[in-house]
């Protein structure tokens, strides 16, 4: 698993470590039933706190993607295990929301922002087939 964070980012250590973690997923990096580094052994391996790596675990076990089991680790849920909620499919739209009216505002077309959506799940799906 290779995670890249960037300190002087705007967006927190946190929300780094949770999206490139979820984008491992959704490539095909990780598979389901692995069990992700040790809160312990990721913080170090990054730089950063310890307590940082456990709120991205948390926040990814509340999003349903891993689940946390003591003694065990943090373990990939299996795409059966994963159920996409009314609740999450609305938190989707919100957080593409600002993404889309940014695009907007600068100029860009439905159309535009439409193939972009389209070129990023395909370029997620192309790793996952080994394209």
């Amino acid at each position: 698993m290779f995670i890249e964070i960037e300190p002087q980012s705007t967006v927190p250590i946190y929300e780094q470590l949770t999206r490139q973690i979820i984008e491992g997923i959704a490539r095909g990096d990780m598979q389901a039933g692995e069990t992700l580094p040790s809160v312990r052994s990721l913080a170090a391996d990054l730089g950063v706190n310890m307590h940082t790596v456990n709120k991205s675990y948390h926040e990814l076990e509340a999003k349903g993607i891993i689940f946390i089991r003591a003694k065990s680790g943090a373990v990939i849920r299996s795409a059966d295990e994963r159920v996409l909620t009314l609740e999450q499919l609305q938190q989707i739209e919100k957080n593409l929301k600002p993404v889309v009216a940014e695009g907007m505002v600068l100029g860009a077309t439905e159309k535009q922002i439409e193939d972009m959506m389209k070129k990023v799940f395909a370029d997620l799906q192309l790793r996952v087939e080994g394209v």
